[in-house]
């Protein structure tokens, strides 16, 4: 059944949102990782290197949605965004404006998280773009990373 294909899909892809996530813990950043997938194949991936650029703007999703970008064309329509983390409003609208199609996210993030937790930007009816949203694939795998992480950060 193709519920059952984009299920396994989504599965496999958070997957290796949570390789990228766990380099980013490695590399002392906030573990967050993401791709960028277009007709089954990967053209944009990232991790947050907001420390190593001294930019807050380098996140995950905007690393994952530059790549892509570089490779496909100015827009990504019918692409899929996957993050472990809920996506940020910087990147919200990062995505809206390249118009991708679908948001795969893991954790949800109650500070920041302009998907589901602060607003539902991705669907906002007044918009002229939205996205599907699907939210929890991979959810404990990366919660429990950004809470291993930040429990080392306080010590």
């Amino acid at each position: 059944m193709a519920g059952d294909q984009t299920i396994r899909d989504d599965e496999r892809w958070m997957q290796r949102c949570l390789e990228l996530a766990q380099q980013a813990a490695a590399a002392d950043e906030v573990p967050v990782g993401a791709l960028v997938v277009l007709d089954g194949v990967v053209v944009g991936e990232g991790r947050n290197r907001v420390e190593a650029q001294r930019s807050p703007l380098a996140h995950a999703e905007m690393e994952a949605l530059q790549q892509a970008l570089a490779r496909v064309g100015a827009r990504l329509p019918g692409a899929v965004l996957y993050s472990t983390l809920e996506p940020c409003f910087l990147c919200a609208g990062a995505i809206l404006h390249t118009r991708v199609a679908r948001v795969v996210f893991g954790a949800r993030d109650p500070k920041f998280g302009a998907v589901r937790s602060l607003a539902t930007v991705l669907e906002d009816p007044r918009l002229n773009h939205r996205c599907q949203v699907a939210e929890g694939v991979g959810a404990e795998a990366s919660a429990s990373l950004l809470r291993t992480f930040f429990r080392g950060k306080r010590g």
